[in-house]
């Protein structure tokens, strides 16, 4: 634990942060998964939870989450008939 109290201020910061990124990067896997599922299963509402995978890819790219090749891959792997 550091003695400084601009380093104390920045431990707690720094967590916030990682579980802020965590939240948010499970979020973007859990969304991928279901729109993969729904693709399999010819499900109604594919689009939409196609759609919304690839927000939650492009966001989590944008915020440095994920490697923009990855996020591509992603992106086309879902496109993908």
């Amino acid at each position: 634990m550091p003695n400084i109290k601009s380093s104390i201020k920045r431990v707690r910061t720094n967590k916030s942060a990682q579980n802020l990124n965590i939240a948010q990067k499970n979020a973007m896997r859990t969304a991928v998964k279901q729109a993969e599922t729904a693709k399999s299963e010819n499900a109604e509402n594919q689009a939409e939870l196609v759609s919304k995978a690839v927000k939650l890819v492009d966001k989590a790219s944008k915020r440095n989450q994920i490697h923009a090749n990855k996020a591509s891959r992603l992106k086309s792997k879902l496109m993908a008939n």
